[in-house]
């Protein structure tokens, strides 16, 4: 599957409480061809993940009530495997990463961002393809012999 095929298909949630930012990287990730649902605050992405499913998340690090780890601990426990990209403007402050926020990939807010962010969100679903099983675990058919 191509990579405009996969982000014709492509649903993803976006949770930010700034709602320029969140205009702004809603409009950049449907321009790159994905269908995006964006919520304001982390509850309101709670309760879509009840009703919808989801390929990748993107959410931001300061929201009101939890943080965007918060938010992220709360997905996980619910056991949503979606992969998740976690934005901040203070990743290196705060020592933020992949292994403490539980997130698949901490974004630093900076003018390279929008590249940074469409990069991930790609990586992160042509991961989610499933491959053709390796060799090995193909089944070959009745009545074939293996070769010599």
């Amino acid at each position: 599957m191509s990579s405009s095929a996969v982000a014709r298909y492509a649903h993803l949630l976006l949770v930010d409480d700034n709602s320029l930012g969140l205009q702004a990287r809603k409009a950049v990730l449907e321009e790159q061809g994905y269908l995006v649902t964006a919520v304001a605050n982390p509850q309101e992405a709670l309760n879509r993940l009840i009703d919808s499913r989801f390929d990748v998340i993107v959410t931001d690090h300061k929201l009101p009530v939890m943080s965007g780890v918060e938010l992220i601990s709360e997905i996980r426990k619910r056991e949503v495997a979606t992969p998740v990209i976690l934005l901040s403007g203070f990743v290196d402050t705060l020592g933020l990463d992949e292994r403490n926020t539980g997130a698949d990939v901490v974004l630093q807010k900076s003018s390279n961002e929008i590249s940074h962010l469409c990069r991930a969100v790609r990586h992160l679903l042509r991961r989610r393809i499933p491959g053709k099983p390796p060799r090995s675990q193909t089944p070959r058919s009745r009545g074939t012999r293996k070769r010599a």
